[in-house]
C-alpha cells in the first residue's frame, strides 16, 4: 500500500481511507492553532468602528473579569471572554459565531447562554432603537433562562467602563491556550 502524504480526490464520493489517513495530519495542525486564532480574533476586537466608551475587546475582558471576580469556574470565564468574539464579522448574529466556536468545548447551559446573549441584553437597550426590549420574554421557560439573564445583568451589561481596572488580554491567554487545546 502507497502511503500519501495529502488527499488525493477532487470529490469526495471519490475519496479512499488513504485519502482521510492523509489528511489527519492537516487536521491536527488546524487543531493545534485554534487557540491562536481565537487570541487574533480577540484581538481585533480592538480594531474597526467602536461606537462605545471602551473597544469590543476591553468589553469583552471587563466582561470576563468580572466573571473571574465573582469567582466562577474557568469555561464560565472563556464563555464570558468570546462572547462577542464575532461582533465584527457578523454583527448581527454574533452570539451565534461565538457559540458555533464553543460548542465542541462547553456545557448545554454555557453554550446556551452564549448563544442567546444578543437577545437578553437586548432588555438594556432595544427600546431605545424601536426593538421590543422584552423578547427575551419567549424564552422564560427555559431551563437556563436565569442564566442568560444573569450573565448579562452582572458581567455582559455593565462591561462598557472606561474606569473599570481591566487586565490586558494576556491575564486570559494561559486560560485560552489550555481551553482551546486539542483533546486527546
Amino acid at each position: 500500500m502507497t502511503t500519501l502524504t495529502h488527499a488525493t480526490f477532487t470529490r469526495m464520493d471519490e475519496s479512499t481511507a488513504e485519502d482521510w489517513v492523509a489528511s489527519i495530519p492537516a487536521h491536527q495542525h488546524v487543531e493545534q492553532g485554534l487557540a491562536d486564532r481565537v487570541l487574533r480574533e480577540l484581538r481585533d476586537l480592538a480594531s474597526g468602528p467602536q461606537g462605545f466608551a471602551v473597544d469590543r475587546l476591553v468589553h469583552s475582558i471587563q466582561t470576563a473579569h468580572r466573571a473571574e471576580k465573582a469567582g466562577r469556574d474557568d469555561e464560565y470565564l472563556v464563555c464570558a471572554l468570546v462572547h462577542d468574539i464575532g461582533d465584527l464579522l457578523t454583527p448581527n448574529n454574533h452570539p451565534d459565531l461565538a457559540a458555533a466556536i464553543l460548542k465542541p468545548f462547553v456545557s448545554e447551559a454555557n453554550l446556551w447562554m452564549v448563544q442567546m446573549h444578543g437577545v437578553f441584553q437586548g432588555y438594556y437597550f432595544w427600546h431605545h432603537v424601536g426593538l421590543d426590549r422584552n423578547s427575551r420574554d419567549a424564552y422564560t421557560d427555559h431551563p437556563h433562562y436565569d442564566r442568560c439573564a444573569e450573565f448579562c445583568a452582572e458581567y455582559d451589561m455593565p462591561a462598557f467602563d472606561p474606569s473599570y481596572p481591566t487586565p490586558p488580554l494576556e491575564h486570559y491567554e494561559p486560560l485560552v491556550r489550555s481551553f482551546f487545546a486539542p483533546r486527546a
